[in-house]
């Protein structure tokens, strides 16, 4: 089942659901974290709404010249508030006073330093996400929804997963779940040689508010089988897997 709550101040809301085992939490108390899903002891993800300046969002961070010197090659604007906002809610995940090193591998794909913990960051318009987990890898994905996703769908889908999508008004939403599972996948794995088209292949399956997709991921003559869980949120796609 899909919340969702707009323009309300509302107390802290603690969900629990017994078949995934995890806990929900909407916010919405003056604060930017919006929602926050433990998954299980190991792993969970939060979602910001980018509210603040970049200059209200530095202020919660402690940065090395190295992260200075990368955070000013931004100009002012929606990149530099990703940057900003993702940083942010790790340290809101982590829950810790202490400086995080945060670099990228030479893939891309960032991890953390001088923490255990294996994360994901991923941004769109005016959210930010986050998921961290000890279990092993993972990776998360959020896409705002737009049509003009249908002119792109032969590069991301094969035929065959064309075939199951629908033929009506969920149409974009299935389209934009399935980008996101493979997005999802692709920052989990961390090759950046990984096709989206040629390695990844989705099992058909009807498309809900919220539900779990199954993603082969396909390399090295290996086949992975992936449970991607994916979710509607407001106007906005999430999907996101562990390892």
């Amino acid at each position: 089942m899909l919340y969702k709550f707009k323009n309300t101040v509302l107390p802290l809301i603690l969900l629990h659901f017994s078949k995934q085992k995890s806990a929900i939490c909407f916010l919405n108390l003056g604060m930017s974290l919006v929602y926050l899903r433990e998954i299980d002891s190991q792993t969970k993800f939060a979602i910001w709404r980018i509210e603040e300046s970049d200059d209200d969002l530095l202020s919660k961070l402690q940065l090395d010249e190295r992260e200075k010197a990368k955070l000013g090659s931004f100009n002012k604007g929606k990149r530099r508030l990703h940057w900003l906002a993702t940083r942010v809610l790790l340290r809101t995940l982590l829950n810790t006073s202490r400086y995080i090193e945060c670099p990228s591998d030479a893939n891309g794909k960032p991890y953390l330093a001088n923490f255990p913990q294996k994360i994901s960051l991923s941004h769109s318009f005016d959210y930010a996400a986050a998921m961290i987990s000890t279990k092993g890898e993972v990776g998360i994905d959020m896409e705002i929804i737009k049509t003009k996703v249908e002119r792109i769908q032969h590069k991301f889908l094969k035929p065959a997963e064309l075939a199951f999508i629908a033929q009506d008004e969920n149409r974009y939403e299935q389209l934009y779940a399935c980008w996101c599972a493979k997005e999802a996948i692709y920052k989990l794995q961390g090759n950046a040689g990984v096709s989206f088209l040629n390695n990844m292949t989705i099992q058909p399956f009807d498309y809900q508010v919220q539900g779990i997709l199954k993603l082969e991921l396909h390399s090295d003559q290996h086949t992975h089988l992936y449970d991607v869980h994916y979710e509607k949120f407001n106007e906005y796609m999430l999907a996101y897997a562990v390892e």
